[in-house]
């Protein structure tokens, strides 16, 4: 898939807000710090689309970009780690929930995984949520270039097989770098793919 326009429609504290349109909708969360903003630019070519950030836990908003005018990338809010009060947190985890289980456009979720370490039980709980509710979601594992091949390669394993504990069958995954564009054509395909079979 050629991306050739993106553009950014609205921020949304709700998910009432959200776009009024049937385009499918692929969105992509995961901790702060995964990287969330870099892959999002890196996968579209713009790399202002989405804000990067020093400071983890910048997008507190459901973001919708409209994706050549076919489809829609929605950045939605990291979890875990950011310095923020219960209250905020709460109201975060209600924004997500809401999003996730009653956006009927969301085609897939798209969670962002650190390479670098090793399953995270904030991770897993996770997913364990979007499987019990049937989610349709898939695993992108971050920051490739930041290790070895053999330690990737390895890092992934210890993941899957983490996975298999409490899956009897795993989602799709991608291994991404946004600074060198690995996983790009993957992701992208694979989007085409769920496209053109709605």
């Amino acid at each position: 898939m050629d991306i050739n326009t993106a553009e950014f429609v609205i921020s949304s504290p709700k998910v009432e807000g959200c776009p009024n349109s049937l385009m499918p909708e692929y969105a992509f969360i995961g901790r702060s710090n995964v990287g969330k903003s870099s892959l999002i630019n890196m996968l579209t070519g713009f790399s202002k689309l989405a804000k990067t950030s020093a400071t983890p836990g910048k997008t507190l908003l459901i973001n919708h970009f409209l994706i050549n005018k076919q489809w829609h990338l929605v950045d939605l809010p990291g979890y875990g780690y950011a310095k923020r009060s219960k209250t905020e947190q709460e109201k975060l985890q209600r924004m997500i929930t809401s999003y996730i289980l009653r956006r009927e456009q969301m085609a897939n979720l798209f969670l962002l995984i650190d390479s670098r370490h090793e399953p995270q039980r904030i991770d897993l709980d996770f997913m364990n949520f979007l499987g019990e509710h049937g989610v349709p979601f898939s695993i992108v594992f971050t920051k490739a270039d930041k290790l070895s091949s053999s330690k990737l390669a390895c890092n992934i394993q210890l993941y899957l097989n983490r996975l298999l504990q409490e899956w009897e069958e795993l989602p799709p995954h991608f291994i991404t770098s946004s600074e060198t564009r690995r996983g790009r054509e993957d992701i992208l395909n694979y989007i085409e793919q769920i496209n053109n079979s709605l």
